[in-house]
C-alpha cells in the first residue's frame, strides 16, 4: 500500500481512502505549445496510480536511469462524493478540497511512447510520480478563477490561472464521470501551465495556492 493520507493544511487526516489519480493532457494552450504538441479538441485523460502519490514536503526523489523528469505544476481537485455521469452541479458538489500537485514526468521515456503510439502510464505513473500537497477545503475559493504559482530556488517558473483552462474544473470533473465513476478520495489533475522543464539535483521548489496553501519540497 502507498505511504500517503489526504491531509487538510492544518495537518488533520482526510479520512477518505486514496484512489485513482486522473490527469487530463495539455489543458494549458501555451503549454502544449511549448512541447510542439497539437492543442486538443476534447480532454486527454490518463490515471496515475495510487502508487504513484507521495506526500510533497518529502525530497523530490524519481529514475535516474531513465532520461530527463520533468515537473509539471497542476492544482490538484479532491473528490467527496460518488460521480457517474454527473451533472455539472453534482460535480462542483463532490468537491472537498483543493490543492497543488506535481505531475513528474520521464520526458525522454514519453517521446518515445507517443512515438510509438503506446500509453504514457510508464512516463507518468511511477513511484513517486505524483507529490501532492494537503488540501484547502473547496468553500475558502470563490467563484472565480484560481491562481497558482511555482518557483525553483526564488524564481517564478510556472504561474497557473484556471481562467485560462480549455477545460474548466466543473465541467471537466463532468465529462471524467462520464467515462468512468469517480469515488470519494480521487483526485483530479486539471493541467498544468507553460514554464515545464527538467528537475536539478539541489533545488527547491516553492508552490503557493492564492494566499491559502504554500509548500515547498527539494530535490534529492
Amino acid at each position: 500500500m502507498p505511504d500517503y493520507q489526504h491531509h487538510w493544511k492544518d495537518g488533520t487526516p482526510v479520512h477518505l481512502p486514496l484512489g485513482k489519480i486522473v490527469c487530463i493532457g495539455r489543458n494549458y494552450a501555451e503549454h502544449a505549445r511549448e512541447l510542439n504538441n497539437p492543442v486538443p479538441d476534447e480532454p486527454l485523460l490518463f490515471i496515475k496510480p495510487a502508487t504513484s502519490a507521495v506526500h510533497i514536503t518529502r525530497p523530490l526523489d524519481f529514475p535516474r536511469d531513465q532520461g530527463a523528469v520533468h515537473f509539471e505544476t497542476e492544482l490538484a481537485v479532491l473528490i467527496g462524493r460518488p460521480l457517474t455521469r454527473a451533472s455539472a452541479s453534482e460535480a462542483k458538489s463532490a468537491i472537498l478540497g483543493y490543492g497543488l500537485a506535481l505531475d513528474l514526468t520521464l520526458r525522454d521515456l514519453q517521446g518515445k511512447l507517443k512515438e510509438k503510439g503506446q500509453p504514457w502510464e510508464r512516463a507518468k505513473g511511477f513511484d513517486g510520480a505524483c507529490p501532492l500537497s494537503p488540501f484547502v477545503a473547496a468553500d475558502k475559493f470563490p467563484d472565480a478563477p484560481i491562481h497558482f504559482t511555482m518557483d525553483i530556488d526564488g524564481n517564478r517558473q510556472q504561474t497557473g490561472d484556471t481562467g485560462d483552462m480549455l477545460n474548466p474544473i466543473i465541467p471537466l470533473i463532468a465529462h471524467i464521470s462520464s467515462q468512468f465513476t469517480l469515488l470519494p478520495g480521487d483526485v483530479v489533475l486539471t493541467g498544468t501551465p507553460k514554464g515545464v522543464g527538467p528537475l536539478v539535483s539541489g533545488q527547491t521548489l516553492s508552490l503557493e495556492l492564492e494566499d491559502l496553501l504554500f509548500v515547498e519540497t527539494k530535490v534529492v
